[in-house]
């Protein structure tokens, strides 16, 4: 085995791409250390989102890396350090969250309640601290996803504590009102509920809120992205045609609120019966993959129709925390890292690096 140098480390690194950013590791700086000591390499990788699923993959590659070349396997630690992004400009972080990451559909039924709650089970999964907003005052679903029902606790009177069900902390209107109970309410009594949900819980050290939005792309859903703080959008859509029409109209909403959409998730892409394995593409075929390159943005993944994902979250049993093992489960983790590392190369949040100025008149 040869003695290798600091600049060929760095050469042989900078053919290493992380599968989740699909950025090579020293262009993006994920790369803090290099140390070369008694020809024994030492590397440390720092990644910017949670990769449980995929550090050793990364390791892999890059000991083989090495290996091709002749060059004695190197030490490789990899940790991932989440810090808070930007939101809207005038609206400000929440206490004790990093990050939130709003999902958003131009329409409903096309799964993005499914989608948000795996989603945030994913990240958990990947190794972050999650909870999640249900943010669909008029039908709040993530009570009956995650298993939950009942009023949650407060100690003042004045805050309430988020209820918790695999490890997710969570907020919804469902815990307040009976389950069959309609929400006859006008747009700014919505707003107003919601803004308390939101700022009025004792959310605990989260690295991401999800946010599940209502559907749509009206008034309601404009004021919510301009007073809640938003860090990236994800947009949920099927490749139908009439749902991507109204998935386009999401992205309009956020590029005029300045919210960054982190990209696309399509759902229900493909059906295989689970009797014969036929499989069909019972809403259309590569109608996110087209979006994507439409507006430049990027395709996080794309989702059976599975009747286990349904089963999974009318009994409040979702996949991803289920079946951790399954393919399922698998590809929620590969989206969520996917969303997680496109939200780190956004504008960091420094507001609370600086320090707080009195003047005081004496």
């Amino acid at each position: 085995m040869s003695v290798v140098s600091h600049e060929e480390v760095e050469s042989i690194l900078s053919g290493i791409v992380d599968p989740s950013s699909n950025e090579n590791i020293i262009s993006s700086k994920s790369v803090k250390d290099i140390t070369i000591s008694d020809d024994v390499v030492s590397i440390t990788v720092q990644l910017g989102y949670p990769a449980e699923g995929n550090k050793q993959e990364l390791t892999n590659a890059i000991t083989t890396a090495f290996d091709d070349q002749g060059i004695s396997k190197p030490i490789v630690k990899i940790f991932s350090k989440i810090v808070s992004h930007s939101v809207q400009q005038g609206v400000k972080l929440l206490p004790n969250v990093k990050n939130t990451i709003a999902v958003a559909s131009g329409k409903g039924g096309v799964g993005k309640s499914t989608t948000s709650i795996n989603l945030a089970l994913a990240l958990q999964a990947e190794g972050a601290t999650v909870g999640i907003l249900d943010a669909d005052i008029y039908g709040p679903s993530q009570p009956r996803m995650l298993g939950l029902m009942g009023k949650p606790d407060t100690t003042d009177g004045k805050t309430v504590e988020p209820k918790v069900s695999y490890g997710v902390q969570s907020m919804s209107i469902g815990y307040l009102i009976e389950e069959d109970t309609p929400m006859i309410w006008r747009g700014p009594m919505v707003t107003g509920a919601l803004e308390q949900l939101l700022n009025d819980t004792n959310w605990q050290d989260l690295d991401y809120l999800i946010i599940d939005l209502p559907p749509g792309t009206g008034d309601i859903q404009l004021t919510l992205c301009q007073k809640i703080p938003v860090s990236g959008a994800v947009i949920v859509t099927t490749p139908q045609d009439i749902a991507l029409l109204d998935a386009k109209k999401a992205l309009k909403m956020f590029e005029k609120v300045n919210v960054p959409v982190l990209g696309i998730i399509e759902n229900m892409s493909t059906y295989i019966c689970s009797k014969c394995g036929n499989e069909e593409h019972i809403f259309g075929s590569g109608g996110g993959d087209q979006m994507s390159k439409q507006y430049d943005i990027d395709l996080l993944g794309s989702l059976p129709l599975d009747i286990r994902i349904r089963k999974g979250v009318d009994n409040g049993k979702p996949t991803v925390a289920i079946e951790p093992d399954s393919e399922i489960a698998m590809n929620y983790r590969d989206i969520a890292r996917r969303t997680a590392a496109k939200l780190a190369i956004q504008s960091k949040d420094y507001t609370n690096k600086f320090p707080k100025i009195i003047i005081e008149n004496n």
